[in-house]
């Protein structure tokens, strides 16, 4: 077999056959680069030169790949995502498409968990308690959220030990008996009072302490308690319409420039001036519809979501903000609400400053700057949850630098009756301009779902 072989080689036909699969190898791979067999690249000093075949973006991509621009949508997210937060998450998450330029949408919250009493009550005198001390009426700044057969918490009053006498460590708690039909609660004290020789008495509560439901109890022979329901509550928002229009005219396009600086550049400029009026508008935009005489049409205006948030904590900037002071935002922040344990919060430089100052790490942990959404966030952990932190220069342009806002990403929802499109105008073809022509349009609104797992941060006296 081997002699055979070294003979074929030997041989002329052997070198022609050789030959002749390099050539069609040579010729397969020509015709697989090239796309078409007919088609022709010629190198030349700078670029290339199709010849023999129409230009398809397949052969310019495999000869210049950069030169074909991405989908205007795709660029968006990437022109100077810190400066509007709010607008790039809610591009991560997607937009919802609608049909209308009204957006119809349901919220439900949790039900409130406390309330205040309305009235001081006073125990009566050790001589003259009866055993009417035992079961009295406190009527609170919030009836409704209070059922027969619930315990209350009375906060920072306590209750008594079994003798009645020795204050115990514990609060007070009352049990609700009945309610009045005008509101009013009937309560026995569950760690009473002995005032005379009346035992389980409820001890004088103050106005404005602290009430906070707890649990049900029922009797053995009960079978039906106080009926709850929940029902989620329409609300609604206006799609509005944004537009930017970036022109230049044949002259300008064609003069020397001492930089380079083109068209596509100052698109890039527009869409940020766009996206950064969006973001003002989107956070603290006043829904609403006016009528514009001058073009007889109607102008839709979307609310912002500082707005629609169902918190609102305040705090002293006449002083400085403390530790304590941040794991009671953090403790607002995440409690009494359906949010997630991871929120976002933004603010303004100075307020932003306030935290920078703080030794976080005595109280709560902070982590390194980390990206998340295309952000560069900071992460403070509590034992509430994580806030993600990052200063918006919105809030500095809007004149509420010491302000900040506390969102749950998971329910900021996008809303897009026209999406991000970019349209050329064709003026010189219509006899207007000799110019080149782009308009940049999208007709969206943000909503947030369970308005009480967001919550804004305001100074005093604002």
């Amino acid at each position: 077999m081997k002699e055979q072989i070294m003979n074929f080689l030997k041989s002329k036909n052997a070198w022609f056959w050789l030959a002749t699969a390099l050539f069609v190898a040579l010729l397969a791979f020509v015709l697989h680069d090239c796309a078409y067999a007919l088609a022709a690249i010629i190198p030349v000093t700078s670029g290339r030169i199709i010849s023999g075949t129409p230009l398809t973006t397949e052969i310019t991509r495999g000869h210049s790949k950069d030169l074909l621009m991405n989908e205007i949508d795709k660029r968006i997210t990437k022109v100077r995502p810190m400066s509007t937060p709010i607008d790039q998450l809610s591009r991560y998450a997607g937009a919802r498409k609608s049909g209308s330029m009204v957006v119809d949408y349901y919220s439900v919250d949790v039900k409130p968990t406390k309330a205040t009493l309305s009235e001081t009550y006073t125990e009566p005198a050790s001589g003259s308690a009866t055993t009417a001390a035992q079961k009295v009426q406190i009527t609170t700044s919030n009836n409704d959220i209070f059922e027969v057969s619930e315990t209350i918490l009375v906060q920072g009053v306590k209750g008594y030990e079994s003798d009645g006498k020795t204050q115990s460590k514990a609060d007070l708690v009352l049990y609700i008996s009945s309610k009045e039909e005008t509101g009013e609660l009937n309560v026995y004290a569950i760690n009473g009072k002995t005032i005379g020789s009346i035992t389980g008495c409820v001890p004088t509560i103050e106005q404005g302490t602290t009430l906070i439901r707890m649990g049900r109890a029922a009797t053995e022979l009960d079978v039906q308690t106080a009926q709850f329901e929940a029902l989620p509550v329409k609300d609604q928002n206006y799609c509005q319409i944004f537009k930017m229009q970036i022109e230049q005219s044949t002259f300008q396009k064609i003069a020397n420039k001492e930089v380079e600086w083109e068209f596509s550049d100052s698109e890039e400029a527009a869409i940020y001036d766009m996206r950064l009026g969006m973001e003002k508008t989107f956070m603290f935009g006043v829904k609403s519809r006016i009528y514009d005489s001058k073009k007889k049409e109607e102008v839709s205006l979307t609310g912002g979501i500082w707005w629609q948030a169902g918190k609102e904590y305040t705090f002293d900037p006449e002083k400085e903000l403390t530790q304590e002071d941040l794991i009671d935002i953090a403790k607002e922040a995440f409690t009494g609400n359906g949010g997630n344990k991871r929120k976002i919060l933004i603010g303004g430089s100075d307020f932003i400053g306030r935290i920078n100052k703080l030794d976080v790490n005595k109280i709560v942990s902070a982590d390194e700057d980390f990206v998340k959404w295309g952000i560069d966030f900071s992460e403070i952990r509590s034992k509430f949850g994580r806030l993600f932190i990052l200063y918006s220069e919105v809030f500095d342009e809007c004149g509420m630098s010491d302000y900040g806002f506390i969102f749950d990403p998971e329910f900021l929802s996008k809303w897009s009756h026209v999406p991000f499109d970019r349209q050329v105008l064709d003026l010189k073809g219509a006899g207007v301009r000799n110019t080149d022509a782009v308009v940049l349009t999208e007709a969206s609104c943000l909503t947030l779902r369970y308005p009480a797992a967001h919550m804004r941060i305001i100074p005093k006296n604002a």
